[in-house]
């Protein structure tokens, strides 16, 4: 959706971007990821903030929801005035949240059956596995979201969690691809960081006619909080400058690898991503 812009200061403004996902206190992940790599990748990100989550570089130790109310109030607000040239999702919490939103998302013409991508990135498990939604979200994801995602970016344990199926080597991995695909996205990613400690990463995009791997290098860092949220925003950032969605994915994928390698040290736990390679060069 494309709002007019307000030029009266002579300066054009970049692509619009907006996510609509929880809050890091840390800094590493979730909405404080998502902003930092649009700003990166040259797009003005805008926010719905879902949860806000008290967590550092150890784990998270508590959220609290925002009334739903409130999140898709933002939706409304950010798209109305600035328009927008490509959104996503993260952590949504709940089911009355996910519904509200997906039906937010038609009412303001974001979606694969409109001009705007919609990227989702089913944050469902966190880094060691564990479910991070109830059996009601999963579903809703499943019902609401996906038939309305151009693209989904599923790590391993959301693939298991959402689909049942186990991922384990190429053959599976397509077929967990075909599983997601069933549930109505125009484009799965199906993650394949987790499978092994190999030299090398692969992931699966596929729409069901196409099945690309996308290969790239596994860097030997522990520091990696952020990663999927950095990547889904790459992604979207690159589909608001207008990409096509393998363009786009491709392009998430490069930045993603950039910033696994430049991931630092924080705290006592796990450490960030980095897009800050991209504004030094």
């Amino acid at each position: 959706m494309t709002a007019t812009p307000n030029t009266t200061a002579g300066n054009p403004a970049p692509p619009t971007a907006l996510t609509i996902a929880g809050s890091d206190s840390g800094g590493g992940a979730g909405i404080q990821a998502d902003l930092r790599t649009m700003f990166a990748c040259g797009v003005h990100g805008m926010t719905a903030v879902t949860a806000v989550t008290v967590q550092n570089s150890v784990g998270v130790e508590n959220f609290a929801e925002i009334p739903t109310e409130i999140v898709t109030a933002q939706i409304r607000a950010v798209v109305g005035d600035m328009g927008v040239g490509a959104a996503k999702t993260g952590m949504l919490a709940t089911a009355d949240i996910i519904t509200a939103v997906a039906k937010t998302l038609d009412d303001v013409h974001i979606g694969r059956q409109t001009d705007t991508p919609f990227v989702v990135d089913p944050v469902a498990a966190s880094m060691h596995g564990d479910p991070l939604l109830r059996e009601e979200a999963l579903e809703a994801i499943r019902s609401e979201l996906f038939p309305r995602a151009t693209l989904v970016t599923p790590n391993l344990d959301e693939v298991r969690l959402l689909t049942g199926v186990e991922v384990t080597d190429a053959a599976s991995r397509r077929e967990a691809a075909d599983a997601l695909l069933a549930l109505g996205p125009e484009w799965v990613l199906v993650k394949g960081g987790h499978l092994d400690d190999g030299p090398t990463c692969v992931d699966l995009l596929s729409n069901g006619a196409e099945h690309i791997d996308l290969e790239g290098p596994r860097h030997d860092t522990p520091h990696t909080h952020g990663g999927g949220d950095t990547l889904a925003s790459a992604i979207t950032a690159s589909l608001a400058h207008g990409a096509d969605l393998r363009t786009a994915v491709r392009d998430g994928k490069r930045f993603i690898e950039r910033s696994v390698a430049a991931s630092y040290p924080l705290g006592r736990g796990i450490g960030p991503v980095s897009p800050f390679w991209r504004l030094d060069g």
